[in-house]
């Protein structure tokens, strides 16, 4: 009951003008990185991690910003999953390499954590008619896990698969001229992960998932950086990613960090600071958090 409480209210929030939610979600996020201690310590040990060489007094207004972000990323959702197609084209844009949706080549989209991540994932279905597939995990409450299905597939031919289902039929998907949406960037622990560097981090761990869809797949792989602006949002699609995928999957993933490392420079308050990115480590060495 108290989902569906909340939905509602997201909904009902949702027919505000856009400049009075920012206001109300930046005001809650303040509120959060006073009172949600666990979070905002693990947001500025990230910040202090990737970036040593910046103030610390930066790297705090980078993480409450951060805060501020994600609550008003999460107030969109009210017009983003309910409001008018319309509405949402009117508020997301998508620009760049448009191009490299043409024709039905394998396509894997990079699509790292920033927190306007559902707002890119929207973009794409209403400006290709190819299929569109991104993986998910089963939320343990089920009143929301039908929300959050119910909100990323509302436009185009958007395929939700399971990540327990494996490996086949996501390559299935790829082989078939598909866009597989794919988030690889997070922490998922030991299993699979290989250790290469994220920013001033020389062993992070990070699954190799791109570099191997991509040769599974035989496809191209292109990102979509997805940044929340007063007017809404706006998505980016890069350039089909030259030479890749190679044949060594770790420097594939090196790259891949590299390439999220040039793009979190342009915004680094909204990226995703509040996951323990670096709570996997090597064997032997001391936890960071």
């Amino acid at each position: 009951m108290m989902a569906r409480l909340g939905i509602a209210l997201l909904n009902l929030l949702g027919r505000l003008p856009l400049p009075v939610l920012r206001a109300l979600g930046a005001g809650i996020g303040r509120a959060l990185f006073v009172l949600a201690a666990p979070r905002r310590r693990v947001a500025l040990r990230n910040l202090q991690l990737c970036f040593p060489e910046v103030p610390a007094h930066q790297r705090r207004l980078w993480a409450r910003q951060s805060f501020e972000v994600f609550c008003q990323t999460f107030l969109d959702r009210g017009w983003l999953w309910s409001g008018s197609e319309a509405l949402v084209r009117s508020r997301v844009k998508l620009s760049g390499a448009l191009h490299e949706l043409d024709g039905d080549t394998p396509t894997i989209v990079f699509a790292p954590h920033f927190y306007s991540m559902d707002a890119g994932g929207l973009a794409l279905p209403l400006h290709t008619t190819r299929e569109f597939t991104s993986i998910f995990a089963t939320h343990p409450n089920p009143v929301l896990d039908q929300w959050f299905m119910a909100g990323r597939q509302r436009f185009g031919k958007v395929r939700m698969l399971n990540r327990a289902d494996g490996v086949k039929p996501i390559i299935n998907c790829v082989r078939k001229g598909g866009l597989l949406y794919l988030l690889p960037d997070m922490d998922y622990g030991p299993d699979d992960s290989v250790f290469v560097p994220f920013f001033a981090v020389p062993d992070a761990a990070t699954i190799p998932s791109l570099s191997r869809f991509a040769r599974l797949g035989r496809a191209k792989v292109v990102a979509l950086y997805s940044r929340m602006t007063p007017q809404g949002y706006e998505a980016v699609l890069t350039p089909a990613w030259e030479h890749f995928p190679t044949d060594d999957p770790i420097a594939d993933t090196a790259r891949m960090n590299r390439e999220l490392e040039a793009a979190i420079r342009t915004m680094p308050a909204q990226y995703y600071w509040v996951h323990r990115r670096f709570k996997t480590r090597p064997q032997g060495q001391a936890p960071l958090y």
